[in-house]
C-alpha cells in the first residue's frame, strides 16, 4: 500500500546566534514543501509548531533553550479589548483587499520603510526587491497578501499603509509576514489593526485560530502577542490554554514602562503591534 503523502526528510541548520536572546544561538529543523501534498503536509507541520518560509517548513531546535513556543489566538472566542475596540473604531475607513500572491513595488517600498524603522540593521535590510518576490510568490500553499490602503479618492485606490502574507490552513489563518508605515502620523497601531482584522477574517470564515508565530517571553519585541486572549501556547503535552491570571500577569509585563521610558510617546510605542518574519537563513548550512 503506498501512503498518500511521503513522509518528508528532515534537516537541520548550523548554530547561529539568536535573533531574540542575546548571548544565545540557534538553529532550526527543516523540510521542503514541494509535494502535490504541500498544504496538507504545511497544515499537519503548522499544528506541531512548524512555520513556513517560501517552499520550506521550520521550527526551532535548539540544543539548550526552549524559549521559542508557538501560540495561537482562538478566534472565535476572541473579544478586543477597551484600546482594541478603539483602534478599530478609529481605522475603520480603511480599505482591505485580499490579492493573490504577487509580489508589487508598493509593497516592496513600504517594506523598506517599514525595516528602516522597526528594525534597523536586520538582516532583511538588506533584501531586494526580487528576494521580496520571492518570499511572496514562491509559495506551495494557499497564499494571499493582504493590502490595506487609505481611501481612496474616485476610481483610484488609497495609499498602500499596510500588509500582509497570509496562509490558509484548514484549521486557521497564518500570518507569514506583515508590515506597516510605522511613521504614520494619524494611524498608530497599525500592526495591532493588521492583527485584529486576521481576528475578524478567520471567525467569518469559521476557522478557529490565528496563528501568531513564535513567542519568545523576555524578548520585547515579541510581547505584543500576548495582548490577544483567549491565546493558547504549545507544549510537549499538545496545546494548551494559557490561563486568565497568568494572560494577566503577560500583558502586565509586556505594557509596563522599561527603564528609561516615560511619557505618551513610549506607551504608544508599546501599543504598537510588531509583527516580524520568523525568518529561515538563507543559506541552509547543513549539519545532519
Amino acid at each position: 500500500m503506498t501512503a498518500p503523502i511521503r513522509f518528508p526528510r528532515f534537516f537541520v541548520t548550523s548554530p547561529a546566534p539568536c535573533p531574540y536572546l542575546p548571548g544565545r544561538s540557534e538553529r532550526k529543523v527543516f523540510t521542503e514543501l514541494r509535494s502535490e501534498n504541500a498544504d496538507e503536509l504545511n497544515e499537519a507541520l503548522g499544528r506541531i509548531g512548524f512555520r513556513r518560509s517560501q517552499t520550506v517548513a521550520y521550527r526551532p531546535s535548539c540544543l539548550d533553550c526552549q524559549a521559542c513556543v508557538s501560540v495561537r489566538v482562538v478566534a472565535e472566542e476572541f473579544m478586543p479589548s477597551s484600546s482594541q475596540k478603539r483602534l478599530m473604531k478609529r481605522n475603520r475607513d480603511i480599505v482591505t483587499t485580499e490579492c493573490r500572491p504577487w509580489a508589487t513595488p508598493e509593497q516592496y517600498e513600504l517594506l523598506q520603510k517599514y525595516l528602516a524603522v522597526r528594525h534597523p540593521g536586520g538582516g532583511m535590510t538588506q533584501m531586494e526587491e526580487s528576494d521580496f518576490a520571492d518570499m511572496v510568490e514562491h509559495t506551495p500553499v494557499s497564499s494571499y497578501v493582504i493590502e490595506y490602503r487609505e481611501p481612496g479618492v474616485g476610481s483610484q485606490p488609497g495609499r498602500l499603509i499596510g500588509a500582509c502574507l497570509t496562509d490558509e490552513q484548514g484549521d486557521g489563518l497564518s500570518m507569514i509576514y506583515s508590515f506597516y508605515d510605522p511613521e504614520h502620523e494619524d494611524r498608530s497601531g497599525l500592526g495591532t489593526f493588521i492583527i485584529l482584522d486576521h481576528m475578524r477574517r478567520a471567525a467569518a470564515r469559521g476557522l478557529p485560530y490565528v496563528y501568531l508565530g513564535y513567542w519568545v517571553e523576555g524578548a520585547e519585541r515579541m510581547q505584543y502577542k500576548v495582548r490577544f486572549r483567549p491565546l493558547e501556547r504549545l507544549t510537549r503535552a499538545g496545546w494548551e490554554r494559557i490561563s486568565d491570571e497568568e494572560h494577566g500577569r503577560l500583558i502586565a509585563a509586556a505594557t509596563a514602562p522599561r527603564s528609561g521610558e516615560s511619557g505618551a510617546g513610549s506607551a504608544r510605542q508599546r501599543s504598537e503591534g510588531r509583527p516580524q518574519k520568523d525568518a529561515l537563513p538563507a543559506a541552509y548550512d547543513l549539519v545532519g
